[in-house]
């Protein structure tokens, strides 16, 4: 979860000192707003708690080889956000966010804590630019997708002036 950590402290830092109006307004129609991106990312990481919970109930075991997950910081590749992780466009507060954000968070915590690391090891869920990934690997890969996303929201905060 260190990666995940320092992500999430980053994001936090760059999105403290924002307004609820400055995080809601989009910089294009096509683009995201700051409020977008947080909510994208509590609902993937969300969903990643509930995928490698749900892998571990299951009797199945398949094993994947380590996958460059670190890559997912190079945005050169775009990636279009499953069903499941894509925003809304109703206004939301910062403090309503970061209380999702937190809780996403912390029960992503607690699973990686409370499960030994052999049994996400020996099975697996596949991501759709990596392929088959091992659970133990789906817990940084949060991180290194909030990474990805922050440079994302530094570059809305640029273009909206903020």
């Amino acid at each position: 979860m260190n990666i995940n950590d320092r992500a999430r402290e980053e994001l936090y830092k760059q999105v403290n000192e924002l307004s609820d109006e400055q995080i809601n307004q989009k910089p294009a129609e096509d683009r995201w707003s700051i409020k977008q991106l947080l909510q994208h990312l509590y609902l993937m990481e969300g969903a990643v708690t509930k995928t490698i919970q749900s892998q571990l109930a299951s009797d199945k075991q398949n094993l994947a080889q380590d996958k460059p997950i670190e890559l997912t910081v190079n945005r050169s590749t775009k990636v279009e956000a499953p069903d499941f992780a894509v925003p809304t466009e109703d206004f939301a507060t910062l403090e309503e966010l970061k209380a999702k954000l937190s809780a996403t968070h912390e029960a992503l915590r607690h699973l990686s804590e409370s499960t030994p690391e052999e049994q996400l090891e020996v099975k697996s869920y596949p991501h759709p630019v990596f392929g088959e990934m091992n659970l133990k690997q789906w817990i940084p890969f949060v991180g290194y997708h909030e990474l990805r996303h922050i440079e994302q929201l530094k570059e809305v905060k640029a273009q909206l002036h903020m």
